[in-house]
């Protein structure tokens, strides 16, 4: 194969959670600091790790809005689900032999809150959190530790994600790129490929095995 390292993203890749952010943020801004937005307003904020979006917004206890966000987003869990053949797909990559990573803007705790509803942390050897780097996506900083992590080859490895951040982060680090078209909202990021579905990234990525 010619990538044997795929790592994804989790938000808008794996699990469609955008409901669920956006809802809990929105609620959290109201609750810490009676502000009032749309959910229009704050769909930046699934691109961004959560200590950039609350410093974008200018909250005045970054820290105190992040636990009402958080727990929000735990009473909303059941807005969030699974993408349609994501499961599939990495029992299909696993049994081809592939590694499988996970480099996600959350923190290890906001992706605990993900993984204790819908269990997929079972599929993946190697996750990068945003709190294990300096600089988070877009800078390269997640998906060299990666390699650092693992002595993965760069033209071996895939990231497949959902925003221009994710792939900003595999151009910077110099690897290749997949944008995940069933869960985006950025559909013209410059990605090396394009896969409609999780079923179609399959069949990419298995074509040369």
């Amino acid at each position: 194969m010619k990538y044997n390292h795929i790592v994804f993203d989790v938000d808008g890749t794996l699990i469609n959670t955008a409901r669920n952010i956006l809802t809990a943020l929105k609620d959290a801004l109201m609750t810490t600091d009676g502000l009032s937005y749309e959910i229009s307003d704050l769909t930046f904020s699934l691109a961004c790790p959560s200590v950039v979006t609350l410093d974008r917004l200018k909250v005045e206890d970054p820290d105190a809005t992040l636990a009402v966000w958080i727990e929000n987003e735990k009473k909303y869990t059941d807005m969030f689900y699974i993408f349609d053949g994501i499961k599939e797909l990495l029992v299909q990559l696993r049994k081809s032999g592939c590694h499988l990573g996970i480099i996600t803007s959350r923190t290890h705790e906001e992706l605990e809150l993900i993984f204790d509803v819908l269990p997929l942390c079972q599929y993946f050897t190697t996750i990068i959190c945003s709190d294990d780097v300096a600089s988070p996506k877009p800078a390269p900083d997640p998906l060299l530790k990666y390699m650092e992590m693992t002595g993965a080859d760069k033209s071996r490895i895939l990231y497949v994600g959902d925003t221009l951040h994710d792939i900003s982060c595999a151009s910077a680090a110099g690897t290749a790129s997949a944008l995940a078209v069933w869960g985006t909202h950025e559909k013209e990021a410059p990605a090396d490929y394009h896969p409609g579905t999780p079923e179609e990234l399959g069949r990419l990525l298995l074509q040369d095995n």
